[in-house]
């Protein structure tokens, strides 16, 4: 059956470049080849069909792993905020108390154990290089190698140069003559009788015995043996193939394919639907926690800071005004007070201990030095200005009753 010939126009051609009539901001392509590539932009952008399996399975599964996952998740944040206050409450004041005692006591200790070890192994090394060392080394350089040299190998060297020597040559000269005038000539006999009596039949067997032999194996086996071989080769091959092969192939493609592919929307569902329940288990743990932060501040927070803000800060302060204040001031003028007595006390006793000295030895009285008394100046407790001179130091002003 012929089909019909429809004829289409020819696109009309289009050159290189933009022909000069082309106007800003017109399109110098033709309408057919814009709309084709438009085509196949919404082809490639379209995303892939969804079969109906993978539509009937979403939504229980995403239904039954958020029911697993939200629990997992608000307890995996629980414990997130635990292993966070441990953190910052215990674990890290007790790795700074490691690192201060590690600095201030372990380092330390260790360095000063270190050196004592260092000087008890110099000390320990001196000792056995003097005990064990430089006696043996003494020994052998002093003792055991003179006598080694000058009484037994020089007598052993003139032995050998004087007497051995001359004797080795003369045995190897009389060695020599019986190698070369009997031993070669029975050696040679002795190798013709070998190769006779063993080498030759062995040789003469293998090559007009066992060669032929091998050849008529050897043919055989290549027109006889081997098509037979290779027929039940090709039987148990075409057995093989359709025992075998071919149902394996039709499970394969029939059974296997399609239940791969279950199995893999199946498993790419789940993967699908634990990351949205993970991340939707995220969402209601933010909000429980926020819920749970909320009802705390303004359970306990709020009610607390009240507390402390109107109550225990009022408290506060009249304890530290009424009671702290003139507590501490007073235990501040009893500790000058028995300071006073205490210091004059003392005084006291070292003057009566000078006395009684003197008075046992005897002794002129050493006069005490007398601090001056600071003199001010009357001067209107600082308002008043006093005119000097250039040159001269301004006069105290300091009335009678006050000089005495």
């Amino acid at each position: 059956m012929a089909f019909p010939y429809r004829h289409r126009p020819r696109p009309p051609a289009v050159s290189r470049h933009t022909p000069a009539t082309t106007r800003p901001g017109e399109n110098p392509w033709p309408g057919p080849c814009v709309s084709l590539l438009m085509d196949v932009e919404k082809r490639e952008r379209q995303p892939a069909p969804e079969g109906c399996l993978t539509v009937a399975v979403r939504i229980p599964v995403r239904i039954v792993v958020l029911l697993v996952v939200v629990p997992v998740r608000m307890v995996w944040d629980a414990l997130v905020v635990c292993g966070r206050a441990l953190q910052r409450a215990l674990l890290r004041p007790l790795g700074r108390a490691w690192d201060r005692l590690y600095e201030t006591v372990l380092a330390p200790a260790g360095r000063l154990i270190g050196r004592i070890a260092a000087a008890v192994a110099t000390v320990v090394a001196w000792l056995f290089k003097a005990v064990f060392y430089w006696p043996w080394v003494g020994l052998w350089r002093y003792v055991v190698v003179p006598v080694a040299v000058h009484g037994v190998a020089a007598p052993l060297a003139w032995l050998y140069r004087v007497v051995l020597t001359p004797v080795g040559h003369g045995l190897a000269r009389a060695l020599g003559w019986v190698y070369a005038r009997l031993l070669t000539p029975l050696g040679k006999g002795v190798g013709w009788l070998l190769w006779a009596v063993l080498l030759w039949p062995w040789t003469a067997l293998y090559r007009w015995v066992l060669t032929p032999i091998g050849h008529g194996v050897t043919w055989a086996y290549v027109h006889g043996v081997a098509p037979v071989g290779r027929g039940l080769w090709a039987a148990l091959g075409w057995l093989f193939r359709i025992l075998v092969v071919v149902p394996a192939g039709f499970g394969y493609r029939w059974i296997l394919t399609p239940l791969g592919r279950f199995l893999v929307a199946v498993g790419r569902e789940i993967a699908d639907a634990f990351e949205v329940a993970w991340r939707v288990a995220g969402y209601v743990s933010r909000a429980v926690g926020r819920a749970l932060k909320w009802c705390g501040r303004n359970l306990f927070g709020r009610p607390a800071a009240w507390f402390y803000r109107s109550v225990c800060t009022p408290v506060g302060h009249v304890v530290r005004d009424r009671v702290w204040a003139p507590a501490r001031r007073a235990a501040v003028e009893a500790g000058r007070a028995a300071r006073g007595a205490l210091a004059s006390a003392r005084e006291t006793v070292r003057q009566v201990r000078r006395d009684a000295w003197r008075a046992l030895v005897g002794g002129t009285r050493e006069p005490r030095a007398v601090e001056p008394a600071s003199v001010r100046a009357r001067n209107l407790e600082g308002r008043q200005h006093l005119p000097t001179v250039p040159g001269v130091a301004p006069g105290p002003e300091i009335s009678l009753h006050e000089r005495g």
